[in-house]
């Protein structure tokens, strides 16, 4: 799978690095780095609501003068790059882009990485990605059958993969959410 292609270039963010107007630099990289988020939300809850938290976090400091402009412009470019990173990370892990959506989700627990090691959360996210596809319907937020179906499913795949029982409540949720995002972009397809 080609990166996605993206405005935040190295060559774009050097000219916005050397702008003038600093202030104006830090309302655009704030402006194409929300939307960029934006986007990442419909196919990636996790790397969305991380990159949300970094960019809130990066402006809060710089809206409460806890670091210069020259400062935020840098961090801004830095969240730039860690963005277009995580796009290519999928990749390098050999998962598609649904199956590391899933996989953002179950390494959300640091002791789940801890105890389970890379290849088998990688092999977690292929099985969910497969199974919550096959088993989606168009109307499965609404109806609580399905829904109680696929929570089961998933539960029984993170117990048979030995994912951590004292986190896999909260693993169940992340996935059944990003589950709810890829099933519009499924049922569309």
């Amino acid at each position: 799978m080609p990166p996605e292609p993206t405005l935040l270039s190295d060559e774009f963010l050097a000219e916005v690095r050397g702008m003038p107007q600093r202030n104006l630099a830090v309302e655009l990289l704030e402006k194409l780095l929300a939307g960029e988020i934006k986007s990442r939300s419909r196919r990636n809850v996790v790397q969305a609501r991380s990159f949300a938290d970094l960019l809130e976090h990066a402006l809060r400091k710089y809206q409460n003068r806890a670091i210069e402009t020259a400062q935020v412009i840098e961090e801004l470019i830095a969240l730039a790059k860690d963005k277009r990173a995580a796009g290519a990370r999928g990749e390098a892990l050999g998962l598609s882009e649904d199956e590391l959506a899933f996989y953002d989700a179950l390494e959300t627990n640091d002791s789940a990485v801890a105890v389970l090691g890379e290849p088998e959360l990688r092999a977690i996210a292929r099985e969910l990605a497969e199974s919550v596809r096959a088993n989606v319907t168009i109307d499965w937020t609404v109806r609580e059958n399905v829904r109680a179906h696929l929570r089961v499913l998933v539960k029984r795949i993170l117990r048979k993969h030995g994912y951590p029982p004292d986190e896999q409540e909260t693993a169940t949720q992340t996935v059944l959410e990003q589950a709810e995002v890829l099933s519009e972009i499924w049922a569309a397809a």
